[in-house]
């Protein structure tokens, strides 16, 4: 995945929980967790502003993208 997540450590730097954070941005813990662990393909927009909000954060503070290596072989470069 090219789009890294982030909250967990913002989270650590804002010294906040993951129950606590779920409260106040009004979502389950589990799907608070999914997006702490990297393990959503995608994110409300009202969810980040939320999460934003809260932590007093930007989001690319949360979210990272990385180049993925270009695959070598018989694939072509396609642009």
């Amino acid at each position: 995945m090219a789009i890294i997540l982030r909250l967990d450590r913002v989270m650590a730097d804002r010294k906040i929980s993951l129950n606590d954070l779920a409260e106040k941005v009004g979502i389950a813990n589990v799907n608070l967790s999914k997006i702490k662990t990297g393990k959503v393909s995608a994110i409300r927009f009202s969810t980040l502003e939320a999460i934003c909000d809260i932590l007093d954060c930007q989001p690319g503070d949360i979210l990272e993208f990385r180049r993925e290596e270009k695959k070598h072989g018989n694939e072509e470069d396609i642009r």
